[in-house]
Protein backbone atom coordinates (compact mmCIF):
# COMPACT_ATOMS: atom_id res chain seq x y z
CA UNK A 1 0.00 0.00 0.00
CA UNK A 2 0.92 3.40 -0.66
CA UNK A 3 0.22 5.04 3.02
CA UNK A 4 2.90 2.63 4.47
CA UNK A 5 4.87 4.95 5.10
CA UNK A 6 2.65 6.95 7.24
CA UNK A 7 2.99 4.88 10.37
CA UNK A 8 6.71 5.57 10.71
CA UNK A 9 5.97 9.79 11.65
CA UNK A 10 3.20 8.69 14.27
CA UNK A 11 5.64 7.55 17.06
CA UNK A 12 7.59 10.77 16.59
CA UNK A 13 4.19 12.96 17.06
CA UNK A 14 1.57 13.45 19.86
CA UNK A 15 -1.95 12.83 19.57
CA UNK A 16 -2.83 15.68 18.72
CA UNK A 17 -0.40 16.42 15.82
CA UNK A 18 -1.80 16.19 11.86
CA UNK A 19 0.38 13.87 11.07
CA UNK A 20 -1.15 11.51 13.60
CA UNK A 21 -4.61 11.17 11.91
CA UNK A 22 -4.08 10.43 8.38
CA UNK A 23 -6.07 7.75 8.12
CA UNK A 24 -4.75 3.84 7.71
CA UNK A 25 -6.13 1.22 5.33
CA UNK A 26 -9.56 -0.21 6.95
CA UNK A 27 -10.49 3.56 8.55
CA UNK A 28 -14.30 4.39 7.58
CA UNK A 29 -15.19 7.43 6.60
CA UNK A 30 -18.56 7.48 7.90
CA UNK A 31 -16.85 7.77 11.53
CA UNK A 32 -16.36 11.53 10.65
CA UNK A 33 -19.84 13.24 10.01
CA UNK A 34 -20.81 11.53 13.66
CA UNK A 35 -16.99 13.39 15.35
CA UNK A 36 -18.02 16.40 13.98
CA UNK A 37 -21.74 16.63 15.18
CA UNK A 38 -20.51 15.46 18.96
CA UNK A 39 -18.74 18.82 18.77
CA UNK A 40 -21.18 20.86 16.30
CA UNK A 41 -24.22 19.83 19.22
CA UNK A 42 -22.14 21.13 22.17
CA UNK A 43 -21.22 24.22 21.01
CA UNK A 44 -24.93 24.84 19.57
CA UNK A 45 -25.71 25.59 22.96
CA UNK A 46 -24.99 28.85 22.25
CA UNK A 47 -28.21 29.64 20.78
CA UNK A 48 -29.71 28.57 23.54
CA UNK A 49 -28.13 30.17 26.51
CA UNK A 50 -30.79 32.22 26.29
CA UNK A 51 -32.89 29.95 28.34
CA UNK A 52 -30.84 31.11 31.84
CA UNK A 53 -31.14 34.74 30.88
CA UNK A 54 -34.53 35.13 33.46
CA UNK A 55 -33.39 33.20 36.42
CA UNK A 56 -29.84 34.90 36.52
CA UNK A 57 -32.23 38.18 35.96
CA UNK A 58 -33.91 37.32 39.64
CA UNK A 59 -31.11 35.29 41.55
CA UNK A 60 -30.78 38.17 44.42
CA UNK A 61 -33.74 38.82 46.53
CA UNK A 62 -33.17 42.76 45.65
CA UNK A 63 -35.50 45.14 46.87
CA UNK A 64 -33.16 48.50 47.00
CA UNK A 65 -34.34 51.30 44.57
CA UNK A 66 -30.66 52.33 43.19
CA UNK A 67 -30.86 49.22 41.34
CA UNK A 68 -33.34 50.39 38.87
CA UNK A 69 -31.12 53.19 37.82
CA UNK A 70 -28.01 50.69 37.12
CA UNK A 71 -25.90 51.47 33.98
CA UNK A 72 -24.39 48.77 32.43
CA UNK A 73 -20.27 49.58 33.19
CA UNK A 74 -22.24 49.31 37.10
CA UNK A 75 -24.13 46.22 36.32
CA UNK A 76 -20.77 44.47 35.32
CA UNK A 77 -19.61 44.69 38.91
CA UNK A 78 -22.48 45.18 41.03
CA UNK A 79 -23.00 41.87 43.80
CA UNK A 80 -25.82 44.06 45.52
CA UNK A 81 -28.16 44.24 42.57
CA UNK A 82 -29.66 41.81 40.30
CA UNK A 83 -28.68 41.88 36.38
CA UNK A 84 -30.92 42.61 33.24
CA UNK A 85 -31.67 40.73 30.78
CA UNK A 86 -30.12 42.90 28.14
CA UNK A 87 -26.89 43.16 30.19
CA UNK A 88 -27.10 39.44 30.27
CA UNK A 89 -27.77 39.61 26.55
CA UNK A 90 -24.77 41.26 25.25
CA UNK A 91 -22.67 37.04 25.92
CA UNK A 92 -25.16 36.20 22.83
CA UNK A 93 -23.72 39.27 21.18
CA UNK A 94 -20.05 38.57 22.23
CA UNK A 95 -20.51 34.48 21.37
CA UNK A 96 -21.22 35.50 17.61
CA UNK A 97 -18.73 38.25 17.15
CA UNK A 98 -15.94 36.19 18.81
CA UNK A 99 -16.94 32.92 16.85
CA UNK A 100 -16.59 35.02 13.43
CA UNK A 101 -13.30 36.90 14.45
CA UNK A 102 -11.40 33.56 16.13
CA UNK A 103 -12.40 31.69 12.94
CA UNK A 104 -11.07 33.95 10.62
CA UNK A 105 -7.82 34.81 12.88
CA UNK A 106 -6.69 31.04 13.61
CA UNK A 107 -8.29 29.37 10.29
CA UNK A 108 -4.72 29.44 8.73
CA UNK A 109 -3.60 28.06 11.98
CA UNK A 110 -6.07 24.66 11.59
CA UNK A 111 -5.22 23.90 8.13
CA UNK A 112 -1.63 23.62 9.44
CA UNK A 113 -2.00 22.20 12.56
CA UNK A 114 -5.21 20.00 11.65
CA UNK A 115 -8.90 19.36 12.93
CA UNK A 116 -7.52 17.28 15.82
CA UNK A 117 -5.66 20.29 17.82
CA UNK A 118 -7.99 22.83 16.87
CA UNK A 119 -11.02 21.01 17.80
CA UNK A 120 -9.07 19.97 21.26
CA UNK A 121 -8.51 23.74 21.84
CA UNK A 122 -12.45 24.59 21.47
CA UNK A 123 -13.10 22.00 23.79
CA UNK A 124 -10.54 23.92 26.54
CA UNK A 125 -12.21 26.97 25.67
CA UNK A 126 -15.90 26.38 25.23
CA UNK A 127 -16.02 23.90 28.11
CA UNK A 128 -13.65 25.89 30.30
CA UNK A 129 -15.25 29.46 29.19
CA UNK A 130 -18.80 27.25 30.73
CA UNK A 131 -16.60 26.74 34.05
CA UNK A 132 -15.56 30.34 34.03
CA UNK A 133 -18.95 31.55 33.54
CA UNK A 134 -20.16 29.47 36.53
CA UNK A 135 -17.96 30.94 39.17
CA UNK A 136 -19.06 34.56 37.61
CA UNK A 137 -22.80 33.38 38.83
CA UNK A 138 -21.21 32.19 42.06
CA UNK A 139 -20.17 35.34 42.72
CA UNK A 140 -22.12 37.15 41.18
CA UNK A 141 -19.70 38.96 38.65
CA UNK A 142 -21.72 39.54 34.98
CA UNK A 143 -18.04 40.76 33.58
CA UNK A 144 -16.40 37.01 34.94
CA UNK A 145 -19.16 35.61 32.94
CA UNK A 146 -19.12 38.01 29.72
CA UNK A 147 -15.12 36.65 29.84
CA UNK A 148 -15.34 32.99 30.40
CA UNK A 149 -19.02 32.92 28.27
CA UNK A 150 -18.88 35.67 26.02
CA UNK A 151 -14.74 36.09 25.16
CA UNK A 152 -13.29 32.67 25.99
CA UNK A 153 -16.75 30.41 25.07
CA UNK A 154 -17.03 32.33 22.07
CA UNK A 155 -13.07 31.89 20.65
CA UNK A 156 -14.26 27.99 21.56
CA UNK A 157 -17.28 28.08 19.15
CA UNK A 158 -15.25 29.96 16.38
CA UNK A 159 -12.28 27.12 16.52
CA UNK A 160 -15.39 24.32 16.95
CA UNK A 161 -17.07 25.59 14.10
CA UNK A 162 -14.91 25.36 11.39
CA UNK A 163 -12.71 22.30 12.64
CA UNK A 164 -14.60 19.84 10.40
CA UNK A 165 -15.27 21.84 7.52
CA UNK A 166 -12.53 21.27 5.64
CA UNK A 167 -12.04 17.70 6.56
CA UNK A 168 -15.35 16.84 6.03
CA UNK A 169 -15.36 18.25 2.27
CA UNK A 170 -12.18 16.06 1.62
CA UNK A 171 -13.66 13.15 2.64
CA UNK A 172 -16.91 13.45 0.96
CA UNK A 173 -15.87 15.23 -2.56
CA UNK A 174 -18.67 13.15 -4.26
CA UNK A 175 -21.08 14.99 -1.63
CA UNK A 176 -19.64 18.09 -0.55
CA UNK A 177 -22.67 19.71 0.38
CA UNK A 178 -24.19 16.69 1.91
CA UNK A 179 -20.79 16.23 4.33
CA UNK A 180 -21.28 19.76 5.43
CA UNK A 181 -24.82 19.88 6.16
CA UNK A 182 -24.12 16.74 7.89
CA UNK A 183 -22.11 18.32 10.88
CA UNK A 184 -23.45 22.13 10.69
CA UNK A 185 -26.96 20.97 11.27
CA UNK A 186 -25.62 19.85 14.64
CA UNK A 187 -25.03 23.70 15.78
CA UNK A 188 -28.38 24.44 14.87
CA UNK A 189 -29.53 21.62 16.73
CA UNK A 190 -27.26 21.85 19.96
CA UNK A 191 -30.03 24.34 22.08
CA UNK A 192 -32.56 21.78 21.24
CA UNK A 193 -30.71 19.28 23.06
CA UNK A 194 -29.41 21.86 25.76
CA UNK A 195 -32.04 24.50 26.35
CA UNK A 196 -34.56 21.58 28.09
CA UNK A 197 -31.51 19.43 29.66
CA UNK A 198 -30.49 23.31 31.16
CA UNK A 199 -33.96 23.32 32.31
CA UNK A 200 -33.91 19.72 33.98
CA UNK A 201 -30.82 20.88 36.01
CA UNK A 202 -31.97 24.11 37.08
CA UNK A 203 -35.17 22.67 38.53
CA UNK A 204 -32.79 19.99 39.77
CA UNK A 205 -30.27 22.64 41.83
CA UNK A 206 -32.73 25.15 41.72
CA UNK A 207 -33.67 26.57 46.05
CA UNK A 208 -35.44 29.34 47.19
CA UNK A 209 -32.33 31.17 47.64
CA UNK A 210 -30.47 30.22 44.16
CA UNK A 211 -32.07 29.56 40.99
CA UNK A 212 -29.29 26.56 40.08
CA UNK A 213 -27.34 28.24 37.23
CA UNK A 214 -23.90 27.92 38.58
CA UNK A 215 -23.86 24.00 39.45
CA UNK A 216 -26.08 23.37 35.86
CA UNK A 217 -23.01 25.36 34.04
CA UNK A 218 -20.53 22.69 35.80
CA UNK A 219 -22.26 20.01 35.37
CA UNK A 220 -23.15 20.92 31.16
CA UNK A 221 -19.57 21.78 30.83
CA UNK A 222 -18.36 18.24 32.19
CA UNK A 223 -21.02 16.85 29.79
CA UNK A 224 -20.04 18.71 26.58
CA UNK A 225 -16.25 17.97 27.66
CA UNK A 226 -16.69 14.33 27.25
CA UNK A 227 -18.59 14.62 23.97
CA UNK A 228 -16.05 16.94 22.49
CA UNK A 229 -12.91 14.74 23.01
CA UNK A 230 -15.09 11.84 21.75
CA UNK A 231 -15.07 13.88 18.75
CA UNK A 232 -11.74 15.67 18.48
CA UNK A 233 -10.33 12.20 18.62
CA UNK A 234 -12.59 10.60 16.00
CA UNK A 235 -11.10 12.78 13.56
CA UNK A 236 -9.05 11.93 11.15
CA UNK A 237 -8.05 13.40 7.66
CA UNK A 238 -7.19 11.20 3.83
CA UNK A 239 -3.95 10.97 2.50
CA UNK A 240 -3.14 13.78 -0.29
CA UNK A 241 -4.36 11.93 -2.84
CA UNK A 242 -7.24 9.95 -1.26
CA UNK A 243 -10.89 9.48 -3.19
CA UNK A 244 -13.50 7.16 -2.30
CA UNK A 245 -13.34 3.44 -3.90
CA UNK A 246 -14.84 3.75 -7.15
CA UNK A 247 -15.42 7.56 -7.81
CA UNK A 248 -13.45 9.29 -10.21
CA UNK A 249 -14.32 12.98 -10.35
CA UNK A 250 -17.13 13.82 -13.23
CA UNK A 251 -16.20 16.06 -16.42
CA UNK A 252 -16.43 19.60 -15.44
CA UNK A 253 -20.24 19.94 -15.58
CA UNK A 254 -19.65 23.14 -14.28
CA UNK A 255 -17.75 26.46 -14.71
CA UNK A 256 -18.32 27.00 -10.96
CA UNK A 257 -16.88 24.12 -10.10
CA UNK A 258 -12.83 24.38 -9.97
CA UNK A 259 -10.57 21.24 -9.43
CA UNK A 260 -7.79 23.49 -8.88
CA UNK A 261 -6.58 25.62 -5.74
CA UNK A 262 -6.52 29.29 -4.41
CA UNK A 263 -4.05 30.11 -1.61
CA UNK A 264 -5.52 31.58 1.78
CA UNK A 265 -3.35 34.71 1.60
CA UNK A 266 -4.63 35.43 -1.96
CA UNK A 267 -8.75 34.44 -1.01
CA UNK A 268 -9.50 37.64 0.11
CA UNK A 269 -7.68 39.30 -2.32
CA UNK A 270 -10.54 38.46 -5.22
CA UNK A 271 -14.32 39.74 -5.93
CA UNK A 272 -15.55 36.45 -5.48
CA UNK A 273 -14.40 36.41 -1.52
CA UNK A 274 -16.11 39.67 -1.03
CA UNK A 275 -19.20 38.70 -3.09
CA UNK A 276 -20.24 35.07 -1.10
CA UNK A 277 -19.54 37.41 2.08
CA UNK A 278 -22.22 39.31 0.96
CA UNK A 279 -24.58 36.46 -0.08
CA UNK A 280 -24.06 35.27 3.66
CA UNK A 281 -24.15 38.51 5.32
CA UNK A 282 -27.28 39.80 3.60
CA UNK A 283 -28.73 35.97 4.14
CA UNK A 284 -27.99 35.54 7.71
CA UNK A 285 -28.96 39.36 8.55
CA UNK A 286 -32.29 38.55 7.87
CA UNK A 287 -32.74 35.25 9.55
CA UNK A 288 -31.05 36.42 12.87
CA UNK A 289 -33.03 39.37 13.81
CA UNK A 290 -36.56 36.88 13.13
CA UNK A 291 -34.67 34.30 15.31
CA UNK A 292 -34.43 36.92 18.15
CA UNK A 293 -37.30 38.43 17.56
CA UNK A 294 -39.62 35.35 17.03
CA UNK A 295 -41.30 35.01 20.34
CA UNK A 296 -42.73 38.26 20.96
CA UNK A 297 -43.10 39.26 16.78
CA UNK A 298 -45.51 35.96 17.26
CA UNK A 299 -47.39 37.00 20.73
CA UNK A 300 -48.29 40.95 19.69
CA UNK A 301 -49.49 39.61 16.05
CA UNK A 302 -52.07 37.21 16.92
CA UNK A 303 -52.55 38.12 20.94
CA UNK A 304 -55.90 36.19 22.07
CA UNK A 305 -56.30 34.45 18.76
CA UNK A 306 -53.18 31.85 20.47
CA UNK A 307 -55.66 30.64 23.22
CA UNK A 308 -58.88 31.03 20.92
CA UNK A 309 -59.85 34.48 21.42
CA UNK A 310 -59.12 36.23 18.58
CA UNK A 311 -61.40 39.62 19.07
CA UNK A 312 -58.06 40.36 22.00
CA UNK A 313 -55.37 42.90 21.27
CA UNK A 314 -52.07 42.10 22.59
CA UNK A 315 -52.56 45.06 24.81
CA UNK A 316 -56.06 44.09 26.54
CA UNK A 317 -54.84 40.48 27.50
CA UNK A 318 -53.98 39.91 31.51
CA UNK A 319 -50.79 38.78 32.92
CA UNK A 320 -52.43 35.29 33.08
CA UNK A 321 -52.91 35.12 29.44
CA UNK A 322 -50.14 37.03 28.13
CA UNK A 323 -48.40 33.71 29.90
CA UNK A 324 -50.49 31.58 28.05
CA UNK A 325 -49.51 32.83 24.54
CA UNK A 326 -45.88 32.96 25.59
CA UNK A 327 -45.98 28.70 26.01
CA UNK A 328 -47.86 29.00 22.93
CA UNK A 329 -44.84 31.87 21.45
CA UNK A 330 -41.82 29.26 22.71
CA UNK A 331 -43.69 26.58 20.92
CA UNK A 332 -43.15 28.69 17.56
CA UNK A 333 -39.39 29.13 18.42
CA UNK A 334 -38.95 25.62 18.65
CA UNK A 335 -40.50 24.84 15.32
CA UNK A 336 -38.43 27.38 13.73
CA UNK A 337 -35.28 25.54 15.59
CA UNK A 338 -36.90 21.97 14.16
CA UNK A 339 -36.60 23.74 10.19
CA UNK A 340 -33.08 25.85 11.18
CA UNK A 341 -31.37 22.25 11.52
CA UNK A 342 -33.24 20.43 8.81
CA UNK A 343 -32.69 23.20 6.20
CA UNK A 344 -29.05 23.03 6.92
CA UNK A 345 -29.28 19.09 5.66
CA UNK A 346 -31.88 19.27 3.27
CA UNK A 347 -30.60 22.66 1.56
CA UNK A 348 -26.88 21.56 1.24
CA UNK A 349 -27.78 18.21 0.09
CA UNK A 350 -29.84 19.76 -2.95
CA UNK A 351 -27.13 21.70 -3.96
CA UNK A 352 -25.00 18.85 -5.03
CA UNK A 353 -27.35 18.54 -7.47
CA UNK A 354 -28.77 22.18 -8.40
CA UNK A 355 -25.47 23.78 -7.46
CA UNK A 356 -24.56 26.52 -4.92
CA UNK A 357 -25.43 29.23 -6.98
CA UNK A 358 -28.90 28.20 -7.88
CA UNK A 359 -29.27 27.47 -4.09
CA UNK A 360 -28.76 30.70 -2.61
CA UNK A 361 -31.15 31.99 -5.80
CA UNK A 362 -33.51 29.50 -4.35
CA UNK A 363 -32.36 31.11 -0.66
CA UNK A 364 -33.19 34.76 -1.73
CA UNK A 365 -35.97 34.63 -4.25
CA UNK A 366 -38.23 32.56 -1.72
CA UNK A 367 -37.19 34.35 0.92
CA UNK A 368 -38.35 38.45 -0.78
CA UNK A 369 -41.63 36.47 -1.68
CA UNK A 370 -42.50 35.50 2.27
CA UNK A 371 -41.33 38.20 4.06
CA UNK A 372 -43.07 40.58 1.41
CA UNK A 373 -46.27 38.15 2.08
CA UNK A 374 -45.59 37.77 5.66
CA UNK A 375 -48.02 41.25 6.43
CA UNK A 376 -49.90 39.88 4.40
CA UNK A 377 -50.44 36.36 6.25
CA UNK A 378 -50.75 38.28 9.68
CA UNK A 379 -53.43 40.99 8.67
CA UNK A 380 -55.34 38.09 7.31
CA UNK A 381 -54.92 36.77 11.23
CA UNK A 382 -53.78 33.26 9.29
CA UNK A 383 -51.67 31.82 11.81
CA UNK A 384 -50.76 28.55 10.02
CA UNK A 385 -49.79 30.56 6.19
CA UNK A 386 -47.80 33.02 8.87
CA UNK A 387 -46.01 30.30 10.79
CA UNK A 388 -45.24 28.21 7.51
CA UNK A 389 -43.64 31.34 5.95
CA UNK A 390 -41.30 31.66 8.89
CA UNK A 391 -40.43 27.90 9.04
CA UNK A 392 -39.43 28.18 5.51
CA UNK A 393 -37.52 30.83 6.17
CA UNK A 394 -35.25 29.25 8.72
CA UNK A 395 -34.64 26.24 6.86
CA UNK A 396 -33.22 28.82 4.24
CA UNK A 397 -31.45 30.68 6.94
CA UNK A 398 -29.58 26.95 8.17
CA UNK A 399 -29.38 26.17 4.56
CA UNK A 400 -27.24 29.05 3.90
CA UNK A 401 -24.51 28.47 6.74
CA UNK A 402 -24.46 24.48 5.97
CA UNK A 403 -24.50 25.12 2.05
CA UNK A 404 -21.78 28.34 2.18
CA UNK A 405 -18.78 25.72 2.66
CA UNK A 406 -19.34 23.74 -0.37
CA UNK A 407 -19.54 26.97 -2.53
CA UNK A 408 -16.17 27.93 -1.13
CA UNK A 409 -14.71 24.80 -2.39
CA UNK A 410 -16.32 24.88 -5.61
CA UNK A 411 -14.98 28.38 -6.62
CA UNK A 412 -11.23 28.54 -4.56
CA UNK A 413 -10.64 24.99 -3.90
CA UNK A 414 -10.38 22.47 -0.99
CA UNK A 415 -7.14 22.79 -0.15
CA UNK A 416 -7.28 25.98 2.07
CA UNK A 417 -11.31 25.63 2.21
CA UNK A 418 -11.26 25.30 6.02
CA UNK A 419 -9.27 28.77 6.24
CA UNK A 420 -11.37 30.29 3.96
CA UNK A 421 -14.29 29.75 5.46
CA UNK A 422 -13.13 30.92 8.61
CA UNK A 423 -12.59 34.28 7.06
CA UNK A 424 -15.55 34.37 5.46
CA UNK A 425 -17.62 34.11 8.78
CA UNK A 426 -16.51 37.58 9.82
CA UNK A 427 -19.79 37.76 7.49
CA UNK A 428 -21.62 36.20 10.59
CA UNK A 429 -20.20 38.59 13.19
CA UNK A 430 -21.37 41.59 11.10
CA UNK A 431 -24.42 39.98 10.50
CA UNK A 432 -25.02 39.24 14.82
CA UNK A 433 -25.46 42.80 14.71
CA UNK A 434 -26.72 43.85 11.89
CA UNK A 435 -30.05 41.59 11.85
CA UNK A 436 -31.06 42.52 15.99
CA UNK A 437 -30.12 46.00 15.60
CA UNK A 438 -32.65 46.55 12.16
CA UNK A 439 -35.45 43.98 13.67
CA UNK A 440 -35.18 46.04 17.55
CA UNK A 441 -34.62 49.20 16.91
CA UNK A 442 -37.72 49.55 13.85
CA UNK A 443 -39.95 48.24 15.79
CA UNK A 444 -38.90 50.74 18.89
CA UNK A 445 -39.22 53.17 15.95
CA UNK A 446 -42.48 52.11 15.85
CA UNK A 447 -43.77 52.19 19.15
CA UNK A 448 -42.77 55.40 19.48
CA UNK A 449 -44.34 56.92 16.98
CA UNK A 450 -47.16 55.31 18.76
CA UNK A 451 -48.26 51.80 16.40
CA UNK A 452 -49.89 49.16 19.01
CA UNK A 453 -48.71 45.90 19.39
CA UNK A 454 -50.24 43.55 16.13
CA UNK A 455 -49.28 43.60 12.39
CA UNK A 456 -48.46 46.95 11.81
CA UNK A 457 -45.53 46.81 14.53
CA UNK A 458 -43.63 44.48 12.06
CA UNK A 459 -44.58 45.32 8.20
CA UNK A 460 -42.38 47.75 7.75
CA UNK A 461 -39.36 45.27 9.10
CA UNK A 462 -40.19 42.78 7.14
CA UNK A 463 -40.27 44.75 3.95
CA UNK A 464 -36.74 46.09 4.73
CA UNK A 465 -35.63 42.15 5.43
CA UNK A 466 -36.80 41.66 1.93
CA UNK A 467 -35.07 44.58 0.62
CA UNK A 468 -31.77 43.01 2.41
CA UNK A 469 -32.64 39.72 0.61
CA UNK A 470 -32.95 41.67 -2.95
CA UNK A 471 -29.44 43.02 -2.22
CA UNK A 472 -28.06 39.27 -1.74
CA UNK A 473 -30.04 38.28 -4.77
CA UNK A 474 -27.66 40.73 -6.75
CA UNK A 475 -24.58 39.70 -4.90
CA UNK A 476 -24.96 35.84 -6.01
CA UNK A 477 -25.57 36.71 -9.40
CA UNK A 478 -22.01 38.59 -9.83
CA UNK A 479 -20.70 36.05 -8.27
CA UNK A 480 -18.37 34.08 -11.62
CA UNK A 481 -15.42 31.71 -11.81
CA UNK A 482 -12.13 32.98 -10.94
CA UNK A 483 -9.44 33.97 -13.53
CA UNK A 484 -6.61 31.46 -14.14
CA UNK A 485 -4.15 33.95 -12.34
CA UNK A 486 -5.28 33.01 -8.78
CA UNK A 487 -4.70 29.30 -8.91
CA UNK A 488 -1.67 28.17 -7.09
CA UNK A 489 0.55 25.92 -9.36
CA UNK A 490 0.65 22.36 -9.26
CA UNK A 491 3.86 21.86 -7.79
CA UNK A 492 2.78 24.53 -4.92
CA UNK A 493 -0.06 22.04 -4.04
CA UNK A 494 1.84 18.88 -3.69
CA UNK A 495 4.41 20.51 -1.22
CA UNK A 496 1.46 21.46 0.71
CA UNK A 497 0.25 18.19 0.28
CA UNK A 498 3.89 16.79 1.91
CA UNK A 499 2.91 16.38 5.47
CA UNK A 500 -0.84 13.80 4.46
CA UNK A 501 0.74 12.44 0.97
CA UNK A 502 0.40 8.87 0.63
CA UNK A 503 3.89 9.02 -0.91
CA UNK A 504 5.67 11.38 -2.51
CA UNK A 505 4.93 10.65 -5.86
CA UNK A 506 2.05 7.68 -6.03
CA UNK A 507 -0.63 7.33 -7.73
CA UNK A 508 -4.28 8.34 -6.34
CA UNK A 509 -6.81 6.27 -5.22
CA UNK A 510 -8.68 4.92 -2.37
CA UNK A 511 -5.65 3.07 -0.58
CA UNK A 512 -7.90 0.73 0.99
CA UNK A 513 -9.50 3.73 3.30
CA UNK A 514 -12.83 5.03 3.75
CA UNK A 515 -14.47 1.56 3.33
CA UNK A 516 -17.37 -0.16 5.33
CA UNK A 517 -20.18 2.02 5.00
CA UNK A 518 -22.80 2.20 7.78
CA UNK A 519 -21.24 -1.11 9.66
CA UNK A 520 -21.00 -1.31 13.46
CA UNK A 521 -18.66 0.87 14.58
CA UNK A 522 -19.92 3.35 12.37
CA UNK A 523 -23.87 2.68 13.67
CA UNK A 524 -22.06 3.07 17.56
CA UNK A 525 -20.74 6.56 16.40
CA UNK A 526 -24.27 7.88 15.39
CA UNK A 527 -26.36 6.38 17.83
CA UNK A 528 -24.09 8.31 20.46
CA UNK A 529 -24.95 11.35 18.70
CA UNK A 530 -28.50 10.62 17.12
CA UNK A 531 -30.21 9.57 20.31
CA UNK A 532 -29.47 13.09 22.23
CA UNK A 533 -30.70 14.96 19.09
CA UNK A 534 -33.66 12.96 18.40
CA UNK A 535 -34.15 13.70 22.03
CA UNK A 536 -34.41 17.30 21.47
CA UNK A 537 -36.91 17.19 18.65
CA UNK A 538 -38.91 14.75 20.41
CA UNK A 539 -39.33 17.57 23.34
CA UNK A 540 -38.94 20.37 20.44
CA UNK A 541 -41.94 18.85 19.04
CA UNK A 542 -44.14 18.20 21.93
CA UNK A 543 -43.49 21.91 22.80
CA UNK A 544 -44.74 22.98 18.92
CA UNK A 545 -48.02 21.11 19.06
CA UNK A 546 -49.22 23.73 21.37
CA UNK A 547 -49.10 26.37 18.31
CA UNK A 548 -52.27 24.25 17.04
CA UNK A 549 -53.88 22.96 19.74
Amino acid sequence: MTVASIPETRHASGLLDKARIVARPGFNRWLVPPAALAIHLCIGMAYGFSVFWLPLSKALPVTDPSCASLSLASALFTTDCNWRVADLGWIYTLFFVLLGCSAALWGGWLEKVGPRKAAFVSTLCWCGGILIAAFGVMFHQLWLMWLGAGVIGGIGLGLGYISPVSTLIKWFPDRRGMATGMAIMGFGGGAMIGAPLANILMGTFRTEADPGVWQTFMVMAAIYAVFMLGGTFGYRIPPAGWRPEGWTPPAAKSAMITTRHVHLKNAHRTPQFWLIWAVLCLNVSAGIGVIGMASPMLQEIFAGSLIGQPGIAFAALDAGQKMQIAAVAAGFTGLLSLFNIGGRFFWASLSDRIGRKNTYFCFFILGILLYALAPTFATMGSKLFFVLAFAIILSMYGGGFATIPAYLADIFGTQFVGAIHGRLLTAWATAGIVGPVVVNYIREAQIAAGVAPGPELYSGTMYILAGMLALGLIANALVRPLPEKWFMSDAEVAALQAQTAAANAGPTGSFGIGKGGFDATAALAWAAVGLPLAWGIWVTLKSSLALFN
